[in-house]
Formats: structure tokens, C-alpha cells, sequence
């Protein structure tokens, strides 16, 4: 095989996906047909769940240092403004959901940024490789280029979009409808005259003209336009045209619009994919589901169905679990997208307003075959939600998850198994494995226990007569020397393993000394994992925060509860599940 995973595509999808994958040492080749990465704004809207996605990936800080909150909408008639319009319901942000509101980024942006923790975890977008046939057998998939070059993976990932070309050479149809017959004009503009302290809205007016927006795209000089136009229209995509649609429109004059930097149309639509897999090959983003821009729910449904799928393929790939655990991607993410296009659809049709269900915290896999809730009477949590934040012990939650690890919380006295917990907090449960300790240089420690970069070496693990030295200090077991970092606590590998060298990030993004990352969070270039090795678990104990209550609570790497007890009965046999030894 050339290399593990084939993802087809370098949207945000694919590059997500991407660089959960490098994180977890598996091998990844993301092709994108285009010469660039997509240069327009469209989806701009981030959504506090997707935040949390970003925050583990380690790109949230570069995301909101790019971006900024959305503006009021300010309502205009005649050149007058009439009065303001709230976008969204507001919410507060609280212990267990810090981030309340949507962050705006120019999707361009957004995808710079996953571009570049890709490379900083040692892979690359292969731009310029157009997709043009796709076969597989048993063993694996084998695609060829427009150039005739050839690759083949152990498996594929069509996020190329919603034209697919992967989708439509698999034979997978899209169910759908058209959610609005009136085409579509977005563009990114440069205007002078118009403050950028309101999203601009101005109605239809009596002559026909349609509905056209002006939103400020933050940390940028641009513009976001979207008009409206009759059906049986065309919109005008060159800079005349756009100038046209907003004199006609707005109090501006045509000259107002200095520059236009991008521009596309559409008709808006709502289609789900029949199946998200076809044997080896699983469709992702746009390739799966096309909604309506209203409501920011494509981008974000599309990232989450990468992160749904990076860590069951690692398990797959890197861990030895049994490959019938992919199935759950079209599982969980199938109802998941058609739920999320229904929503699109009615905030479309002004039928419900973006608020809570916008924002996507209350998405969940209750239903799922991987979900186990084995309380007779659960409390407010249950298996199959979203693990809140909260704090246990003066510890952070999602600093405590952040990191493809799985994390048992045992709360308010639960006992979780196994003796005394490892360096770090880490603790094998079950057979899993526990994640070891990194010492940094002078000893210093990082948050949570786990020590940051230098030697870094798994808990317990033994060193090999004429074992190899890593960049950094790291030293790899066994003798082996892995491209990648060190690892330190949450994801620390036993003895045999290679531990990889690179750069390490602590909390809050400081990098750490030597390479490693800090604080059970250990991924960066090529990061190693155990191949046929034991899942990797991190125990937390301590009082229970309001949202969770008491209990044994095991939370997957995607930051959703996978099982949940008052004892630890059958929970060593979950495990298993996941990974050999688990």
C-alpha cells in the first residue's frame, strides 16, 4: 500500500480528517484536484460544538485570532437604517459549554489554518491530483489520477465535495429537494462608504428586486454579499454585475464596490447521500450532505463527521480493533446529517430561529450500537451525549480529553478498576493501556501531572540494550525510532513501540521543551501509535460537577460518553472492543 488512508479532497472535511489521522500516526495522503486551497468565504460560521472539535485538533487558538463574534444585523430602507435584527438567540457561556456563541471565519481562512497544524503534524495537501477512477477489493483501494498516476490505500474518504466525483463513481445516489427556487448570488467584496459594525440587511423592495446582505467578514477588509434573485434568473458573477445588483439595492453607489475577490452562485438544497460507505471507501462533508447555507450547519456538520471517523479508523489502523467498528461512522453519522438538514431547511424557510439547536451541543449517538449506558436510572447524562466541561479537582475537563485518548471519570466515589493511577493520571483499565510520563528538561512539570518534553517514555516501560535516541531527547523502546515527537502523558506507548521526536504544544498552546507536548497531550508530526496496541485510557477522579453527576463515565476521543456505570461491570469487555489488550 502507499500509504493508509486516501482522503479525496482538502475542504475542511478533509483536511479535519487529515490531521486527526497524523495525530494518530496513521499514515494519510490528502489529494485535491484544485491547483489552491478554495479561495471564497462560504462557510464562515464556526459553531461551539465544532469549537470544541478545534480545541482538541489544537487550532482553536489560531481560529479566534483570525475571526471574531457575529455583528448585530442592522435593517436598512430607503438609505435609512430602520432598526437592528438579532442573528442569534443569545446564550451565556457556562462551566459546561464555555463557547455560547458562533465565531466567524472566512472559510479561506479557516482552511489555511487546518492546512497548516496538517503540515505541523508532518503531512501535506497533493494539490493538483484530480480523482478520475476508483476500484477496491478485499484488501484495498486503488485510485487513479487525471495524470494516470495511480495510489492505493488501505482505505479512501471521498470529501470532494457535493459533486463527488468518488460518490458518483461508487454508484451512491443523493436523496433531496430543492429548499429554495430562487438562485443564489455570494461574493467577497471589498466596499468603502459602509461601517463594518453591522451585518447590512436590506429587504426586498417593491420593484422585484430580491433580499441582499452585506456581512463584514472579521479579520479581514472583505465584505460576505448574498442576494437573492427570481427564478429564471442568472446572477452576474463579474465585478459590473455585482456593482449592478448593489446600486440597485442599497443606497450605494456602483463605484462603492472597489473589489471583487471572489463570487459564486447557487440554488439552495438539501440532499443525503443513500449510504456514507461503500466497502472500503467512506463519504464525508458535502459528499454526504448538501444543506442550505442558513443556519452555518455544512462546514460544522462536516468536520464532525471527520472527527467521527478519524479515531475509528486509528482504532482500525494503529490499535487492532475489529474493522467492523467503521460501520458506526454511517450509523451515528447518517441520522446525525439528516436531523442537521432538516434544521438547515427551517431556518432557511424562517421557520425556526438559530439558537441552541444551531450550535449543535445537544447533538448525540444515544442510539448507537457503541453506546452503552448501563445505569438503571441515569442521571441528567447519559451514555451517547456530549461529555461536558466542568472542572474535578481544580482540573479542566476538556484540557483532560484533549488528545486521541479515551478518559474514565469516576465521580462523587465511583471506583474505577485497576490500582494506583500512573504518572500523568493515566491509569490501565481493563488491560487498556495507561498513558506514561514525559520529564522535561530540569524537571519541570506540566498541568495535569504529565511532565512535559525530553526523555519521553512510557510508564513503566523498560529500555532495550542499544535502544535509539529520538529528536529531543525522546527515547524510543525497543531500539525503534519513530517519525513524529515524543510522547507524554494520556498518549505514552508501552515498551516496543516507537516513540516518535517533534514538537509538543503544552496547554493553552505554549510548545514545550525538547519537542514533546505537555499535559497528557502528546501529538504532533507523525505522532506514533501502538500498532495492534492497547487503547489508551486516562482516568480522572474526583467530585462530580452539577451536569454529570455521580458515576463511571468512559468518554471516546471525539468527546462523546461511549459508557456509562455505577460499577465497573462489562466495561473492561467495552474496551475490548477498541483495540487488542483493550
Amino acid at each position: 500500500m502507499d500509504t493508509d488512508v486516501l482522503v479525496v479532497g482538502a475542504g475542511p472535511s478533509g483536511l479535519t480528517l487529515g490531521i486527526d489521522l497524523a495525530r494518530r500516526g496513521v499514515a494519510a495522503l490528502v489529494a485535491e484536484r484544485a491547483q489552491t486551497l478554495f479561495p471564497g468565504s462560504r462557510g464562515k460560521g464556526i459553531q461551539p460544538r465544532t469549537m470544541e472539535v478545534f480545541d482538541d485538533l489544537g487550532v482553536l487558538g489560531a481560529l479566534r485570532a483570525a475571526g471574531g463574534p457575529y455583528p448585530v444585523g442592522m435593517v436598512w430602507q430607503d438609505g435609512r437604517r430602520v432598526g437592528e435584527h438579532r442573528m442569534f438567540d443569545p446564550a451565556e457561556p457556562s462551566e459546561d459549554a464555555p463557547y455560547n456563541e458562533p465565531l466567524m471565519v472566512p472559510q479561506w481562512r479557516t482552511q489555511e489554518i487546518l492546512r497548516a497544524r496538517l503540515e505541523e503534524l508532518g503531512g501535506s495537501v497533493a494539490f493538483g491530483r484530480e480523482v478520475v477512477g476508483l476500484t477496491q477489493d478485499g484488501g484495498g483501494v486503488r485510485a487513479e489520477f487525471a495524470s494516470g498516476e495511480m495510489v492505493t490505500a488501505r482505505y479512501a474518504v471521498a470529501a470532494d465535495g457535493g459533486r463527488s466525483t468518488v460518490r458518483r463513481l461508487l454508484g451512491i445516489g443523493m436523496t433531496g429537494e430543492t429548499v429554495d427556487p430562487s438562485p443564489a448570488l455570494v461574493a467577497d467584496v471589498r466596499i468603502s462608504g459602509l461601517d463594518r459594525d453591522n451585518w447590512h440587511l436590506f429587504p426586498p423592495g417593491g420593484d422585484g428586486d430580491g433580499y441582499l446582505a452585506l456581512c463584514p467578514l472579521a479579520g479581514t477588509e472583505d465584505f460576505q454579499l448574498v442576494a437573492r434573485f427570481p427564478d429564471g434568473t442568472a446572477p452576474e458573477l463579474s465585478l459590473e454585475g455585482v456593482r449592478k445588483v448593489v446600486a440597485a439595492r442599497t443606497h450605494l453607489a456602483p463605484e462603492a464596490v472597489t473589489e471583487l475577490r471572489w463570487a459564486s452562485d447557487f440554488r439552495p438544497r438539501a440532499a443525503l447521500a443513500d449510504r456514507f460507505r461503500s466497502g472500503r471507501v467512506f463519504l464525508a462533508g458535502d459528499a454526504a450532505h448538501v444543506h442550505s447555507p442558513a443556519g452555518g450547519q455544512g462546514l460544522n456538520t462536516s468536520v464532525q463527521d471527520a472527527y467521527n471517523l478519524g479515531w475509528k479508523l486509528g482504532a482500525v489502523l494503529r490499535d487492532g480493533a475489529d474493522p467492523a467498528l467503521l460501520d458506526s461512522y454511517e450509523e451515528e453519522r447518517r441520522p446525525v446529517a439528516a436531523d442537521v438538514l432538516g434544521l438547515s431547511t427551517r431556518v432557511h424557510r424562517g421557520e425556526t430561529r438559530r439558537g441552541d439547536a444551531t450550535r449543535q451541543l445537544g447533538l448525540g449517538y444515544r442510539h448507537s450500537p457503541l453506546t452503552h449506558e448501563t445505569r438503571p436510572e441515569p442521571g441528567p447524562l447519559h451514555a451517547g451525549d456530549r461529555a461536558p466541561d466542568g472542572t474535578v479537582n481544580g482540573t479542566r475537563l476538556f484540557d483532560t480529553f484533549r488528545g486521541p485518548h479515551w478518559t474514565l471519570l469516576a465521580l462523587e466515589g465511583a471506583q474505577a478498576p485497576g490500582g494506583a493511577e500512573e504518572p500523568g493520571g493515566a491509569q490501565a483499565v481493563g488491560g487498556a493501556q495507561a498513558a506514561g510520563e514525559a520529564q522535561a528538561p530540569g524537571g519541570a512539570q506540566a498541568a495535569g501531572g504529565a511532565q512535559a518534553a525530553g526523555e519521553a517514555q512510557a510508564a513503566g516501560e523498560a529500555q532495550a540494550p542499544g535502544e535509539a535516541q529520538a529528536p529531543g531527547g525522546a527515547q524510543a523502546a525497543g531500539g525503534a525510532q519513530a517519525v513524529g515527537e515524543a510522547q507524554a502523558a494520556g498518549e505514552a506507548h508501552a515498551a516496543g513501540e516507537a516513540q516518535a521526536a517533534g514538537e509538543a504544544q503544552a496547554p493553552g498552546g505554549a510548545q514545550a521543551a525538547g519537542g514533546a507536548h505537555a499535559a497528557g497531550e502528546t501529538h504532533a508530526a507523525g505522532e506514533a501509535s501502538a500498532s495492534g496496541g492497547a487503547v489508551v485510557v486516562r482516568v480522572v477522579r474526583g467530585p462530580a460537577p452539577r451536569v454529570y453527576g455521580p458515576g463511571l463515565y468512559l468518554v471516546r476521543p471525539d468527546g462523546y460518553v461511549g459508557w456509562a456505570g455505577d460499577s465497573t461491570a462489562g466495561l473492561p469487555a467495552y474496551l475490548a472492543r477498541f483495540g487488542q489488550g483493550g
